[in-house]
């Protein structure tokens, strides 16, 4: 290998938002993590919901209020073939 092109490859300590802390190797300095092993629901084998800025009630807001609009119209449809 030539000297001086490449990265250092060190130990390093990873932190989970868990709260493990484990320690790797990796090119790059210390991670912080939302997910690792100890908590991700494939390894768990528990659901865990992340919600990243309320992206899931953004999601029920924009889509939910259509959906009550589509059942307001087709009540009103089912309501003028009846009369």
């Amino acid at each position: 290998m030539k000297k001086g092109i490449h990265p250092k490859y060190g130990i390093i300590t990873v932190t989970c938002s868990c709260g493990n802390i484990f320690q790797t190797r990796d090119t790059s300095g210390d991670l912080k993590i939302e997910l690792c092993s100890s908590c991700h629901p494939f390894f768990t084998g528990t659901q865990k919901l992340v919600d990243t800025a309320g992206r899931v009630e953004k999601y029920y807001r924009r889509f939910g209020q259509n959906n009550k609009k589509e059942n307001e119209q087709e009540q009103q449809t089912k309501e003028i073939e009846k009369q």
